[in-house]
C-alpha cells in the first residue's frame, strides 16, 4: 500500500513539472500576504532576466521573486514589499543577531511601572537618506497614516495594541484618539491599552517603520519611485527598474552607516525556482533557493544555509459554500490528508509537516516548545475520514457530495501540493476535486471576499508570539477569511493577549487552537523553513525565524 502512495506521489511531482515547463512563459506567481517568498524567490514565472549590471562596489546580487506590491510600509503587506523594506528603512527597534528586539532608531526607552506608557528616545544622528532628521512627528504620521480607514491598510490590526487604535481604524473614533504622541522632536510617547510583553518585537515589523511626514505631505506618492523615495535604514533606493530589477545603494545618512560592509545590493525579480538556480550557477546570484526536484541532490551541501521560520502552509474552507459549512466534512477531508508524504516527497527541503497550526519555536513560560505542549491535533487517518463523510453528508441530506474546487495561487509548488492532495482525497476519501489556479492579485481578492471554496493559505509570523496566528480567525479579521465566527474563540484570543499572568495566557492560546483544530475551518500542511543556497564568500545575512531577512551586516569577500 505504501508503494502504490509513493508511486502517484512520484507521478504527481513528474507531471507538475512538466506543466511547469510548458507554462514557463506564462505571467504567473505568487506574491502572497506572509509567504515563504524570500529574497531568493518562488513560484512561476521563467521570463528571462536582463543582463546583471556590473556594479562599481562590493555588490550582493540577490533575488525577490518578483515586483514588491508596495513600498509604503502601510500597505506593502507581504514579504515581496517588506523584506526589502527592512533594509531600507528602520523602527524604533530591530532584530539583532539573536533576533531579540534591540536599538534601531530608538537608542533607549522607558517603560511605565504599569506596562502601558512607552517613551522612546530617538538618536540624534537618525536621519532620513535626504537629509532630514527622523523625528517623533514621522512616527506619529505613518502610525495614524496606517490606522486611517482611507489607507484600507491590511497591517493596521498590529496597532490595535495602542489605545485609540482600533477604534480610529473602524471608523468609531478619529486620529486624535490615538494615543501616540511627539512630546519633542527626538521623544515619542505610545499609550497601550493592556500590558504588552512583545510590544517591543512588534515595533521590529515593517509596518510600524516612520514615514518622513514632510516628504509625505508634499509628495503623496513618495515611495512609488526611487528618485522620490526616502530611506532611514542602512540602504536606499538608488534605482527601481519596475517588475525587473532594483538596486539600493548603502545609505551614508544612516546613524550606524559603518557596520554596514556592502556598497550595493541588486536585486532580480526571477519568480522561477529553476531559473534562479541556473543564475546562481552562473554567479548572477549570490544566493538562491533549491528546486524541489534538486533538494535530495543538494540540501546537504557545504553552502546551504538551513534555518527555522516562523509559518505555516494551509487551505481554507469557505464556511459560508457547500459542503464545507458542515463541520465533520471539513474534518473528514483533513484526516484524508497524508502531510508525511507532502512533505517528504513533494515539497522536500527539509520541511515538517504540520498537526497543529501554531509552528514550533514559541517558548512557553515553562520552557516547553508551544507545539510541544499543546501536541499534535491533527492526524493521517482514512478510515474516520470515510466515517466522518458519511456521517457528514447525513447530516446535510447529500446523495451525493455537491462539486468541490481547490484554488491555489500559481506556482511549480503549490501546483504540485494542489495535485497531490487532489490525488489523495481521491484515493483515500473517494471525493474528486477540481483545481483551478490564479494569478496572485486575482487569487487574493477572491479569497478576501469569500468566492473561493477552498483554497491555499500560507502565513509567516509578524511578531514572536503564538497569538499571531490564531488572532487571524476571530470574527470579522481581514486574516479570517472563512466566514468562521466564535464568541468563545474571540474570547479566548482576547485573553490570550490581555492577560499579564504568561502561564494562564498560554492556557488561553492552547485552548483557541484546540478550538480551530476541532472546527477544522483551515487545515495546516506543513511549515515553513528557509533553505538558501550562498556563494562562497557571502556571510552575514540575518534570516530570522521570525521576521525579515536583513542585509545590515551582510557582506561579500572576493
Amino acid at each position: 500500500m505504501k508503494e502504490r502512495k509513493l508511486l502517484w506521489v512520484l507521478l504527481v511531482m513528474l507531471t507538475a513539472l512538466f506543466l511547469a515547463a510548458c507554462t514557463a512563459n506564462e505571467d504567473a506567481g505568487e506574491a502572497p500576504e506572509n509567504t515563504d517568498t524570500t529574497e531568493e524567490g518562488n513560484g512561476e514565472d521563467g521570463e528571462a532576466a536582463e543582463e546583471t549590471p556590473d556594479l562599481d562596489g562590493k555588490t550582493l546580487y540577490i533575488n525577490n521573486g518578483q515586483e514588491p506590491t508596495s513600498f509604503n510600509p502601510s500597505v506593502g503587506f507581504d514579504q515581496l514589499s517588506w523584506d526589502p523594506l527592512n533594509n531600507l528603512m528602520e523602527g524604533l527597534t530591530r532584530l539583532d543577531e539573536n533576533s531579540e528586539a534591540a536599538e534601531g532608531v530608538a537608542e533607549s526607552w522607558d517603560i511605565s511601572e504599569d506596562g502601558l506608557t512607552y517613551t522612546f528616545h530617538i538618536r540624534e544622528d537618525a536621519n532620513w537618506s535626504n537629509g532630514d532628521p527622523v523625528v517623533a512627528e514621522d512616527f506619529v504620521f505613518a502610525w495614524k497614516h496606517m490606522l486611517d480607514p482611507e489607507t484600507a491598510s491590511a497591517a493596521a490590526f498590529l496597532a490595535y495594541y495602542i489605545e485609540g487604535g482600533e477604534e480610529y481604524n473602524s471608523g468609531e473614533g478619529s486620529a486624535d484618539d490615538v494615543n501616540v504622541t511627539a512630546i519633542d522632536d527626538k521623544t515619542l510617547e505610545v499609550v497601550l491599552i493592556q500590558p504588552t510583553g512583545f510590544f517591543l518585537d512588534l515595533l521590529t515589523n515593517p509596518a510600524f517603520f516612520p514615514i518622513n511626514h514632510q516628504v509625505a505631505e508634499e509628495t503623496p506618492d513618495w515611495y512609488a519611485e526611487a528618485d522620490t523615495f526616502v530611506a532611514n535604514g542602512p540602504f536606499m533606493l538608488d534605482s527601481w527598474e519596475h517588475d525587473s530589477e532594483m538596486i539600493f545603494a548603502k545609505n551614508p545618512e544612516y546613524w550606524d552607516a559603518d557596520a554596514v560592509n556592502l556598497d550595493y545590493v541588486h536585486f532580480s525579480m526571477v519568480n522561477n525556482t529553476n531559473s534562479q538556480y541556473q543564475m546562481f550557477q552562473t554567479g548572477e546570484l549570490d544566493t538562491a533557493s533549491i528546486p524541489p526536484e534538486m533538494s535530495d541532490e543538494l540540501i546537504d551541501g557545504d553552502n546551504v544555509f538551513i534555518g527555522e521560520s516562523g509559518g505555516l502552509e494551509f487551505y481554507r474552507f469557505n464556511l459560508t459554500e457547500e459542503p464545507f459549512q458542515n463541520k465533520k466534512i471539513r474534518q473528514a477531508i483533513s484526516y484524508a490528508i497524508n502531510r508525511d508524504d507532502i512533505a517528504e516527497y513533494v515539497v522536500k527541503q527539509g520541511v515538517e509537516p504540520a498537526y497543529g497550526f501554531v509552528s514550533p519555536g514559541f517558548t512557553a513560560p515553562d520552557g516547553k516548545d508551544f507545539r510541544e505542549e499543546n501536541g499534535d491535533l491533527l492526524s493521517f487517518d482514512p478510515e474516520l475520514a470515510q466515517e466522518l463523510l458519511e456521517e457528514g453528508m447525513q447530516e446535510e441530506g447529500y446523495d451525493e457530495l455537491p462539486p468541490i474546487v481547490l484554488t491555489y495561487s500559481t506556482s511549480d509548488v503549490n501546483q504540485a501540493v494542489a495535485e497531490t492532495m487532489q490525488n489523495m482525497l481521491s484515493e483515500n476519501l473517494g471525493v474528486d476535486v477540481t483545481l483551478e489556479n490564479q494569478e496572485w492579485n486575482v487569487f487574493a481578492e477572491a479569497q478576501q471576499n469569500l468566492e473561493l471554496q477552498f483554497s491555499r493559505s500560507s502565513f509567516l509570523n509578524d511578531y514572536a508570539d503564538p497569538v499571531n496566528f490564531l488572532e487571524s480567525f476571530i470574527t470579522d479579521s481581514y486574516m479570517n477569511r472563512t466566514g468562521f465566527s466564535s464568541e468563545e474563540y474571540d474570547e479566548l484570543i482576547e485573553k490570550g493577549k490581555s492577560e499579564t499572568d504568561e502561564e494562564q495566557r498560554y492556557e488561553y492560546l492552547y485552548e483557541a487552537e484546540r478550538i480551530l483544530a476541532e472546527e477544522m475551518i483551515a487545515m495546516p500542511i506543513r511549515y515553513y523553513n528557509v533553505v538558501v543556497l550562498e556563494a562562497d564568500g557571502v556571510e552575514g545575512i540575518l534570516r530570522h525565524p521570525v521576521g525579515y531577512f536583513d542585509l545590515k551586516y551582510a557582506d561579500k569577500t572576493e
